[in-house]
């Protein structure tokens, strides 16, 4: 198989399975006053110490939570309650239209049932929020502007954000920058610190580590409103018994994301190059999704729309050779609908039907590129010729 689906999640790393699986055999809630509960909070101390080092972050600026979705929605949500029961004037929430969709959703459902007004940045062609873009909309009226929520880098077409740039913007305002960093990390230099922003969403299956486990990085002075009550854990804006082997895998995969993130760069991004180049030279009418200097995209994401083709089609044909890829349409009761992130580029609906993401990692190889080349053609016109008849 080629296994070209890591945006999707990667494999664990072999390290990260031997950190979970030691710690599986141990008991101890990291509640708990006594022995067995004091080594399990030492754990997990100890892997936020070395998760905040990997992110550029305080340790006590790391709030673990069960992934990336529950992360968003504690930021999106949880800020916006803070803000707004400090000023209720605050009900104004601006995003990217090109985000997950645990950002989206979130942010929709505070405007269908808090009272929220949301607006939606513009992007240009490659999927990019600039930041006079920001400002534009903040100096409108910055006093009634709660928060701003646009990711680090677009899990679908790869395309990077100028994550400073716009925290800067924010900055000036007083407004709070949330970013979805869960593609980012261990492909680009994440640093919490230096960015500016005001919180952070990191997930631990993207960079090698288990299912189940990611963290918001919060600033000291953001006290979100919880999603979750009860015992008061995580700086008592997360309750919930902490799970320690995750939390102690996704601190030796984040470790070692970031020690190896040049490396990965380097080796993965040449990598997606040869497949782009293979892709285009297979199916020349091929539109390569984001943006298209390397240096503005993820080094392991490539993304393409085919001009008369279904993207689940494609997707289905491709796997069926043993090329496992995704579709960046979503499917609703079976029905595909075209991405939102290409339409907010401004790509027709048919085009954006047709779409296909090829996201590399640690354990691909130049052999997979070559199953890609090999495979593509053929499985492009045979979509083409089923689309006719």
């Amino acid at each position: 198989m080629a296994y070209l689906d890591h945006a999707a999640t990667t494999p664990m790393l072999p390290e990260a399975v031997q950190a979970m699986t030691a710690q599986l055999a141990l008991t101890g809630n990291a509640s708990s006053l006594h022995a067995a509960g004091r080594r399990a909070r030492r754990t997990v101390e100890e892997s936020r110490e070395s998760l905040a080092a990997a992110l550029g972050a305080r340790p006590s600026e790391v709030v673990f939570t069960a992934g990336g979705t529950e992360a968003d929605n504690l930021a999106v949500k949880g800020l916006y309650w803070s803000r707004r029961a400090a000023d209720p004037a605050r009900t104004r929430v601006l995003a990217s239209p090109v985000e997950h969709h645990a950002v989206l959703d979130a942010v929709d459902w505070l405007g269908t049932h808090e009272g929220a007004t949301v607006e939606y940045l513009p992007v240009d062609s490659c999927g990019r929020v600039h930041p006079d873009a920001l400002r534009e909309a903040i100096e409108r009226d910055p006093d009634d502007v709660a928060l701003a929520t646009v990711m680090w880098a677009n899990n679908e077409i790869g395309t990077v954000m100028p994550v400073r740039e716009l925290a800067a913007v924010a900055a000036e305002f007083g407004i709070p920058l949330h970013a979805d960093a869960v593609q980012a990390f261990g492909q680009l230099d994440v640093d919490f610190a230096a960015s500016g922003l005001a919180a952070m969403t990191v997930s631990g299956h993207k960079v090698g580590g288990p299912y189940g486990i990611g963290a918001l990085l919060l600033g000291r002075q953001y006290a979100p409103v919880p999603l979750l009550h009860g015992g008061g854990q995580e700086r008592h804006v997360r309750s919930g018994t902490l799970d320690v082997p995750a939390v102690a895998a996704f601190a030796v995969a984040g470790t070692l994301a970031a020690e190896r993130r040049d490396a990965f760069a380097r080796e993965v991004g040449a990598l997606r190059d040869a497949l782009i180049e293979a892709v285009r030279s297979a199916v020349p009418d091929a539109v390569l999704g984001g943006d298209p200097d390397p240096a503005g995209r993820l080094p392991a994401n490539a993304h393409f729309s085919f001009p008369g083709c279904e993207g689940d089609s494609l997707l289905l044909l491709l796997d069926a050779q043993g090329i496992e890829c995704s579709t960046g349409s979503a499917c609703t009761a079976g029905v595909a609908q075209p991405s939102h992130v290409v339409l907010a580029t401004g790509s027709a609906p048919d085009l954006a039907r047709g779409t296909l993401r090829f996201s590399l990692g640690h354990t691909s190889t130049k052999a997979d590129v070559v199953a890609v080349a090999e495979a593509i053609g053929p499985v492009v016109e045979r979509a083409r010729s089923a689309g006719l008849s």
